[in-house]
């Protein structure tokens, strides 16, 4: 505040008293203000090996001062500094006119450097409803080595920067391939899936003369649903500055999607025939004659419903779009990277639909193979959406049950001859390793025979942080250490992998021993838990920020998503 005071110069002390008052009073807390760092989004980057470009992008309603921008570097010396011309204004403020500038502001700095250096650029702004913000210091971290890289404030490299620096350039033409080739990596993990099932088992309900064409349209029309509701929903997260995954994980939600896979599971075995009516059932079939499209309807829903599971997985793309939209409200740019990379989610779903004809078999007892089949992956399905919601032991026994069932089924299928005998083997040794484990005190899923082997690991101990008081507390008194913080909840399937794969690797052990470790858990969605996201701009948990012995954020080193061992010990020696 003082050097506020200071830096106002002429102006009348009431008006800074007033201005100060304004910018504190409770009303302002509000969403009627953006965050500075969201009302002038700063980055920074090497155009070339000899000059520097500068960039804000200010909100509309919002303006800088043209003579309040001060730019210095460590490290590196500085040409004329020339600012674009504004316009002027009589500002209430400062009670003068002074020359503004807004929307977008890009400014070219000749440079001499050799390698790395600091750049620190002062600036402040107001908004047109009468907010003055105090000056804002944005510091970026550039090289001669990385020209033409994008680095924003505060500086980030790795994946998270590469995915803002796309987002900033605001050119749709790279922003879509990039997503489109992000969401084909997405689409192999646990959070896509589970898709497969689904779709196979709706392909599968067409009967065995399913063709091509047709799997491909079912595919396209369950995508479709899955795309547009994930992008809506990345939308509204963006926009409304929370993410969405504690309430599309609540356990209400999930029960009710796994007791839902549970009963189509259940009529894929004949237990029961879901039917309707006959006079509705004759009406439905003479429509459907007429037209097909109601089928197609019924996929796109099921498509749409589907996103629930895809939604709460939060990856670093999905993370910068979610930043990118909160922070610049532009929703043609973040929606359109949303929505280019759930179509490369689609990609496995769309090759299934185009496979039908070739996969699926054409007649005979085959086809009460392949209906069995999918009914085991639909419990399978049910299984995983409840993992995180019961006790360990039951998860063991459900899979073991699962498994040795299934197996027993497959021996007893005279159909696929000494093919069941093999398969039916293997399921059954699969449930049998979850089922001993289980009997001989194990509860870890994952490693159900760890305890036998004297393997097993202990699990990463945290301190707990449950608001942002505890945090600062925490990080007051490091001693010495450096720290990490995970931010983890219970229906996360990301962290729970993180805990199970990739803490409990010796060599990340080492690591995470020489660190004060502490761990945010927002499962709850608490208010608290809501306050400790938005401090480090995160929409959901997994994500992982790391700082020095003095407690503050090492740039560029945070995790989003799930890492494997390797990869993860590289994100910790970016913090040494």
């Amino acid at each position: 505040m003082r050097n506020w005071f200071a830096q106002c110069g002429r102006i009348r002390a009431g008006i800074c008293l007033v201005a100060a008052l304004c910018f504190f009073a409770p009303s302002v807390q509000a969403q009627d203000f953006l965050a500075p760092e969201q009302a002038f989004a700063f980055s920074a980057r090497m155009r070339d090996a000899a000059t520097i470009e500068v960039s804000f992008r200010i909100a509309d309603g919002y303006y800088m001062y043209r003579d309040k921008i001060a730019i210095s570097a460590e490290g590196a010396t500085l040409g004329k500094v020339e600012i674009p011309r504004g316009t002027i204004k009589f500002d209430p403020n400062f009670d003068k006119e002074l020359e503004t500038l807004r929307q977008q502001l890009t400014i070219a700095i000749p440079v001499q450097a050799n390698g790395s250096f600091q750049l620190k650029v002062t600036s402040q702004g107001c908004a047109d409803k009468g907010l003055c913000y105090p000056p804002m210091e944005s510091v970026a971290t550039l090289s001669t080595a990385n020209s033409g890289v994008d680095v924003a404030a505060p500086a980030a490299d790795g994946e998270m920067g590469r995915i803002e620096a796309s987002l900033a350039s605001g050119r749709l033409i790279l922003i879509l391939p990039l997503f489109l080739l992000l969401g084909l990596g997405l689409s192999f993990t646990p959070c896509v899936l589970p898709m497969v099932p689904i779709l196979s088992f709706i392909i599968a309900g067409e009967g065995a003369q399913t063709s091509r064409q047709r799997g491909l349209l079912l595919a396209v029309a369950y995508s479709l649903g899955m795309a547009l509701v994930y992008t809506a929903l990345g939308i509204a997260a963006g926009l409304i500055g929370e993410g969405l995954s504690a309430t599309l994980q609540s356990p209400p939600i999930l029960s009710a999607f796994a007791i839902l896979m549970a009963v189509m599971a259940l009529s894929m075995f004949d237990v029961y025939q879901l039917q309707i009516p006959a006079s509705l059932q004759l009406a439905l079939t003479r429509l459907s004659e007429r037209q097909r499209g109601g089928k197609l309807l019924g996929v796109f829903v099921m498509g749409a419903i589907s996103a629930l599971i895809v939604g709460p997985c939060v990856a670093a793309p999905l993370a910068g779009a979610l930043v990118y939209i909160s922070q610049t409200r532009n929703v043609l740019i973040g929606g359109s990277a949303l929505f280019a990379m759930a179509v490369g989610m689609s990609v496995p779903l769309l090759l299934v639909g185009i496979s039908a004809g070739s996969l699926l078999p054409r007649a005979g007892a085959w086809m009460q193979t392949v209906k069995h089949f999918f009914g085991v992956l639909m419990l399978a399905l049910a299984l995983w959406m409840v993992s995180s919601l019961i006790p360990a032991w039951l998860l063991m026994l459900g899979w073991g049950l699962l498994g040795a069932g299934y197996g027993v089924f497959l021996m007893r299928d005279k159909s696929l001859g000494w093919r069941a005998r093999i398969l039916g083997t293997v399921f059954i040794a699969l449930g049998a390793v979850q089922l001993l484990g289980l009997a001989t005190g194990g509860r870890d899923a994952w490693s159900p025979l760890a305890q036998l082997r004297g393997q097993q690991h202990q699990k990463t101990e945290f301190t707990r942080v449950r608001s942002v008081a505890e945090l600062d507390a925490a990080l007051a008194n490091t001693g010495g250490r450096r720290v990490m913080l995970d931010f983890y909840a219970d229906w996360c399937v990301s962290c729970i992998e993180m805990e199970k794969l990739t803490f409990t690797n010796p060599e990340v052990k080492a690591k995470l021993d020489q660190m004060l470790l502490l761990q945010a858990d927002v499962t709850a969605n608490d208010d608290d838990d809501k306050a400790l996201l938005k401090r480090f701009g995160l929409f959901g948990p997994p994500g992982i920020i790391l700082f020095d012995a003095h407690g503050t954020e090492i740039r560029g080193t945070r995790v989003i998503g799930y890492q494997a061992p390797a990869q993860f010990l590289q994100s910790l020696q970016k913090a040494e």
